[in-house]
């Protein structure tokens, strides 16, 4: 479904990612791993285009989309989720989530997201729908916000850090979530800085440093790497 090659880019001339290559297959979930700064925002903005290439391609279905803007990416079928949850704070949480709301697209085989699928993934809206999304808790606008990004049908969902400040009760709610929604069989490249939620979450992972993917395979084979874990994630 994806395929990232020999990605490099940066910032004001400086290099964050210098050679990134990898590939997702259809359904697969896979986790993102690295140290803060590794470059694993950068590679989600990248994707969803953001960030302008410096060289490299990216194929989405076998099409090369590394010059499209982010809205036609979106429009074919990328959900992206950043970590910093962008809700429209003045909006209730219904408004919110209509702003996100297309057609299903006829050639995805994935069933489409509706109002009702929402709220049996994620039940702590529901009571929520009138109340304005900058009146909300952290988790709860986490939720809101990938939502919204579902009910855009993606075919691939970027999500960024999804457990990020969240209390313990609430990253186990996350978690059974990203689960309901790989058994659906939505594509996902998950970039977490908790271990243990990749480790659950995703049967693969690539372990980000250097600006350079370092190691890539079993997210548990890959954790229980103590040269690599130690030297690329610091535990």
């Amino acid at each position: 479904m994806l395929t990232v090659d020999t990605l490099r880019l940066g910032y004001g001339g400086l290099p964050v990612l210098d050679g990134v290559s990898f590939s997702l297959a259809e359904g697969e979930a896979l986790a993102l791993l690295g140290r803060n700064g590794a470059g694993k925002s950068t590679l989600m903005k990248a994707l969803i285009g953001l960030i302008p290439l410096e060289s490299g391609q990216i194929f989405w279905r076998g099409k090369d989309i590394s010059r499209w803007p982010p809205f036609r990416r979106a429009r074919a079928g990328i959900g992206y989720v950043p970590e910093e949850r962008r809700i429209f704070a003045d909006l209730t949480v219904a408004e919110n989530l209509a702003t996100g709301l297309r057609p299903p697209d006829p050639e995805s085989p994935l069933p489409p997201w509706d109002c009702k699928r929402i709220l049996e993934l994620f039940p702590a809206l529901a009571p929520l729908s009138h109340q304005r999304g900058g009146a909300i808790s952290g988790g709860e606008a986490q939720m809101l916000s990938i939502a919204r990004c579902l009910l855009g049908q993606p075919r691939l969902l970027l999500l960024d850090e999804p457990t990020e400040g969240l209390a313990p009760m609430i990253v186990q709610d996350m978690i059974d979530a990203i689960k309901l929604m790989s058994a659906a069989g939505l594509t996902l490249l998950l970039s977490e800085q908790m271990l243990p939620v990749a480790r659950a979450c995703a049967p693969r992972a690539l372990l980000l440093g250097g600006g350079r993917v370092q190691a890539a395979g079993a997210t548990g084979a890959l954790l229980a790497d103590k040269v690599l874990t130690e030297r690329w994630l610091g535990v």
